[in-house]
């Protein structure tokens, strides 16, 4: 994997840092950013409101719509209060992580 990209494989899945602005005009990826730190996000744009975890809840059936997968299998592990956030993409890595680079790729 890539030092720039903003995912890694993990033994069951995926790990994706996403950058996240809600309350957008219109929803979407806007590539790869990175933090104060140099880490990269994905930068996704949404137009739920960040209220009563409607953001959250967007950002998964988003993410899910997008690689094909349940929604189940989409879950945040850190930073549901925050822009930024760690989630887990459940399932066959290598293939998430081909269809991960394929969404990048087309917004670059």
């Amino acid at each position: 994997m890539s030092e720039d990209a903003p995912f890694f494989l993990t033994p069951d899945g995926v790990r994706l840092a996403v950058r996240l602005t809600p309350r957008a005009s219109r929803g979407g990826i806007d590539g790869v950013t990175a933090d104060a730190d140099g880490r990269p996000l994905l930068a996704i744009r949404l137009n739920a409101p960040p209220v009563d975890g409607a953001a959250n809840k967007a950002l998964i059936a988003f993410l899910a719509e997008a690689l094909g997968l349940r929604k189940a299998d989409v879950t945040i592990r850190s930073g549901e209060t925050s822009r930024v956030k760690m989630l887990h993409l459940a399932g066959d890595g290598a293939a998430i992580a081909a269809r991960l680079r394929a969404l990048i790729k087309e917004t670059a």
